[in-house]
């Protein structure tokens, strides 16, 4: 963009046929785009000629612009016999003031990252206190992000969390809509998160012998702890798509580390490198037809070959996570008899002969490739075994508190997008001559949303910093009510905030794409967070069950 237009010049540009508009001090030509238009060419054309920035914003958020003002942009506006007493008006500054660019958000993160100078000054002068970052929309990010107190954070999750942000927001969120309904992602964007230096930190810690040593942020692996990963859901989580955040990290996470923790060393060498260097894609397959949160009832079946050579696996699996892209199916089966004692585990691969797969069609997630997995005779070499057998119950329970720990990470942060968008639209849209914002009822629906958040938020790091101190058997026995309870906490709260953000959105939550577009997509899958790893009402169950054991543990002693 080098050319600049006066007032004037722009004001001779206002039919169908040549069609300039002014948004915030640049000249678009979208004579080409009004066929284009969603709301038909006469919206556009009643404010070519002129400043359409307060229009422009009141309809449409920052992504817009991105998209096609690149294309469209021919100038500037300049000096003009009445721009001296009529200066171009930037319709939103308030708008900007809370939602900046993507260029303007990451001076603090470059603050951080590269002048450790203004990090290592706060850390002296006041022990525990953490700078200010990223928009600073109150409740949008964790309150850590404002510049107060927090004992779980120091100077390597800055880094990270600065690197992760960038990535996320040129990488991944602008293709959230598009990914979505493809109801795909491109295969090498797997690659690029490895690349980026964050993917293989979703297994429970960093594993180097496969992973190498290189994390966002110039983390190093002996630095790498629970709140790296914590923050590294998060930020994914900040793209408002559980489909996307699902697709890149799910899999991985749930069905990598049986092999990582039990499998032989033939395993290891097999899929680990692979998967966690984004090269190939794994899935985790316990749920069936017939069993969800039962796993001890499900009924997919392998038997040995008379020559012990091989099991024979038939079966269906349900509702499976990136079954229908992945490359390596960890799968629980049933080699012994009823109940939790017959259940092993075994590594399929997708080349063997007998293995089906099929996207289902559900309410949402859908780039995540919520699968229908069909065994049938399926020859599996005993060498692919994970463990012992007849053992696989202990280790799929091993894991379930990783899991739902990560569910409640991108529930919360997606808790937040909805407040977030909803606190920004506020601001901006207005109704019976006020702002929302303005409106009691509109804060009094946010102000909910918000103490839910921060509650829940609270537990989160809590629960997070136990997992940091204690070793795993302790952390089973002693989280896992406390963890069931939460993931329940997370996504009531998931819930509450997404009917309330659609409720300020109206019909805008109503649609796929727009400024809603978060809002809507993350309405249509609270669902795939409140049932998966545990439904609701079974996590309640169990954390007070977990308690009684513990009550009757410590009764017993008395």
């Amino acid at each position: 963009m080098s050319k600049t237009f006066s007032e004037e010049e722009v004001a001779k540009h206002n039919t169908e046929k040549d069609c300039w508009v002014v948004i915030d001090g640049k000249v678009y030509d979208v004579t080409s785009f009004l066929p284009e238009h969603p709301g038909g060419k006469k919206v556009v054309v009643n404010v070519s000629g002129k400043d359409a920035s307060a229009k422009f914003w009141s309809l449409h958020g920052p992504e817009v612009l991105k998209e096609h003002g690149p294309k469209l942009l021919i100038g500037s506006v300049g000096n003009s016999s009445k721009s001296s007493e009529n200066p171009p008006k930037n319709a939103e500054k308030s708008q900007k003031s809370v939602e900046k660019s993507t260029k303007n958000e990451q001076k603090p993160n470059k603050s951080v990252e590269n002048g450790s100078k203004t990090v290592e000054k706060a850390e002296k002068s006041q022990v525990g206190r953490h700078p200010k970052y990223g928009q600073l929309v109150p409740y949008g990010d964790p309150l850590w992000y404002s510049g107060v107190f927090s004992p779980y954070y120091n100077e390597s999750h800055h880094r990270f969390r600065a690197a992760m942000r960038e990535f996320v927001e040129r990488e991944i969120t602008p293709n959230c809509h598009k990914w979505d309904e493809d109801k795909k992602m491109p295969s090498d964007i797997y690659r690029k998160c490895y690349e980026a230096g964050f993917l293989p930190g979703v297994v429970g810690g960093w594993p180097t012998e496969y992973a190498g040593d290189k994390i966002a942020g110039g983390v190093k692996p002996s630095e790498w702890d629970y709140f790296h990963e914590l923050i590294l859901i998060d930020e994914l989580s900040r793209c408002g798509s559980g489909g996307v955040v699902w697709g890149i990290q799910a899999g991985l996470a749930i069905g990598l580390p049986p092999i990582l923790l039990f499998g032989n060393q033939y395993l290891k060498d097999k899929c680990a490198k692979p998967c966690l260097t984004g090269e190939k894609i794994i899935c985790l397959c316990i749920t069936e037809p017939y069993a969800g949160s039962d796993v001890a009832s499900l009924r997919t079946e392998a038997k040995k070959t008379p020559d012990g050579k091989h099991y024979i696996v038939n079966g269906e699996k349900k509702w499976i996570t990136n079954g229908v892209f992945a490359d390596f199916f960890t799968v629980a089966v049933r080699t012994g008899g009823e109940g939790m004692g017959g259940i092993s585990m075994l590594l399929l691969e997708k080349g063997m002969p007998g293995i089906t797969t099929r996207q289902m069609k559900c309410s949402g997630v859908w780039p995540s490739g919520t699968t229908y997995i069909t065994f049938e005779d399926v020859k599996v070499p005993v060498e692919n075994l994970i463990g012992k057998e007849n053992e696989g119950f202990k280790y799929v329970m091993y894991n379930f508190n990783h899991e739902r720990w990560g569910i409640v990470v991108q529930a919360t942060r997606f808790s937040r997008v909805c407040y977030e968008e909803s606190f920004l639209y506020a601001h901006k849209r207005k109704a019976f001559g006020k702002r929302l914002i303005d409106q009691p009822v509109i804060r009094n629906k946010l102000a909910h949303m918000a103490r839910e958040i921060e509650a829940t938020q609270s537990w989160l790091e809590t629960i997070t910093y136990q997992m940091c101190k204690l070793s795993h058997k302790e952390s089973v026995s002693s989280l896992g009510g406390a963890t069931a309870l939460l993931k329940a906490q997370s996504t009531t709260t998931f819930e509450l905030c997404a009917r309330e953000a659609t409720q300020i959105f109206g019909g805008l939550a109503y649609t796929r794409g727009g400024q809603a577009e978060k809002v809507e997509r993350l309405y249509r899958e609270v669902r795939a967070y409140s049932i998966p790893g545990g439904s609701e009402e079974i996590m309640l169950d169990l954390g007070v069950r977990q308690a009684q054991k513990q009550f009757a543990a410590v009764a017993s002693k008395v």
